[in-house]
């Protein structure tokens, strides 16, 4: 069903704020916020140093991952007495990597507008000046902190031909490249850091010149990564690499392990033990 975003009813808007330099902040974006009746934001006092900037004052009412299922209903209470409400993070779109998701969902499943401007993330400007092919590319964020966790994820965005776009901590950068040189091989990397800032800057080369050329490591990190190319013989892929080939290109993980057993003309009970065992380690 269609829904109308500008009928005047009430709506939650979901709002960007600047990544750094705060001349990024949209003319829209500082009008909605200087009139919807309340802000809920990642961060209040980041917040407020913003909104003091452009001389808003507004009540503002903390929104983060660990209290959002009871927040949401705060947002929804507004909404029902006629107020305007948005959404901020502490830099960027909120929900790209940050709260406001849930809260989203609920408000939509509730009937009520959610209206979503353009403007500041990270990863776009990323992606542009990477270098690297942005047809198609893959928004991934922020990988599992644990490292068994964030191999297996790695693994299976192995066969990704997109481009693939990252988020990472200064204090992880060095083993997440680590862990990203092993399971994906030495592809061709951009990495931007303090995006707009006064020392804005960009790597860019392959993992292994990355791991040799870190230097000092700190500010904000955006990864985007070359996507897998068919360069690799496939005949010299693990089993379970050759099935997750196959899976990355739309098949089904049992339809996957027959072709695989049937190349490798081996049985497909022994693909099927061998792939299961090292997916569930």
């Amino acid at each position: 069903m269609w829904q109308n975003s500008y009928d005047e009813t009430p709506t939650l808007y979901i709002v960007p704020t600047p990544i750094g330099n705060l001349d990024d902040i949209t003319i829209r974006a500082v009008n909605i916020l200087k009139e919807v009746e309340v802000i809920f934001s990642e961060d209040t006092r980041v917040t407020s140093l913003l909104l003091k900037h452009f001389e808003i004052k507004k009540h503002l009412i903390c929104l983060h991952d660990h209290n959002e299922d009871k927040i949401k209903e705060i947002v929804l209470d507004y909404l029902e007495k006629g107020k305007n409400a948005a959404i901020v993070t502490d830099r960027g779109t909120p929900i790209i990597s940050d709260p406001g998701y849930k809260t989203v969902e609920y408000i939509v499943m509730k009937g009520y507008n959610v209206v979503s401007l353009p403007g500041a993330t990270a990863f776009v400007p990323a992606l542009t000046s990477s270098g690297l092919n942005p047809k198609p590319f893959t928004f991934y964020g922020f990988l599992n902190s644990k490292e068994s966790k964030c191999k297996k994820e790695l693994e299976e965005l192995k066969f990704f031909k997109s481009t693939i776009i990252f988020y990472e901590a200064p204090h992880r950068l060095e083993k997440t490249l680590n862990l990203m040189h092993n399971v994906l091989g030495n592809r061709k990397i951009s990495v931007s850091r303090e995006i707009s800032k006064k020392y804005e800057s960009i790597f860019r080369g392959t993992i292994s010149e990355l791991l040799e050329n870190l230097g000092t490591i700190k500010g904000e990190y955006v990864l985007v990564v070359e996507g897998y190319t068919e360069s690799e013989d496939v005949n010299n892929l693990t089993i379970i690499d050759n099935v997750n080939l196959y899976i990355s290109n739309g098949m089904k993980i049992m339809d996957a392990i027959k072709c695989v057993a049937r190349e490798r003309n081996i049985p497909k009970n022994q693909v099927y033990k061998e792939y299961h065992t090292r997916r569930n380690k």
